[in-house]
């Protein structure tokens, strides 16, 4: 019997069955809705604005090579204005001037410089 007793203690209690409760309604259930659509869109949104700076650099790439172009176009109009600055202070020599006077046109060097005095003009 003492082993009955022991058997007895060993084997877990069983608990009395419960008893049967109604059930409450069924809920309706929602489906989950897929979040692919909001990953979708931010995927989209994401991708115009790396567009959008993928864009701006292009533009700014395009104005530094425009603007390096018309800093060498300033530079060679600058080096030209200067060299015809110099032919023109070259043409403009009185010697020169003095020279073509003599070779082309025949006009003589006058030996003497005279000066004449006109009388004042009465009032």
């Amino acid at each position: 019997m003492a082993t009955a007793t022991a058997r007895a203690q060993a084997r877990p209690q069983q608990r009395p069955a419960p008893s049967p409760q109604p059930r409450p309604a069924a809920r309706r259930r929602v489906a989950p809705r897929p979040r692919l659509a909001g990953s979708v869109v931010w995927i989209l949104l994401v991708a115009g604005l790396l567009a959008g700076i993928v864009a701006l650099n292009v533009g700014v790439l395009r104005l530094n090579v425009e603007g390096e172009r018309l800093e060498a176009r300033e530079a060679e109009l600058s080096a030209r204005g200067d060299a015809l600055s110099a032919e023109l202070s070259r043409a403009a020599a009185a010697g020169r001037i003095e020279a073509i006077a003599v070779r082309d046109l025949g006009l003589v060097r006058p030996e003497q410089t005279t000066y004449v005095r006109l009388a004042r003009a009465r009032k």
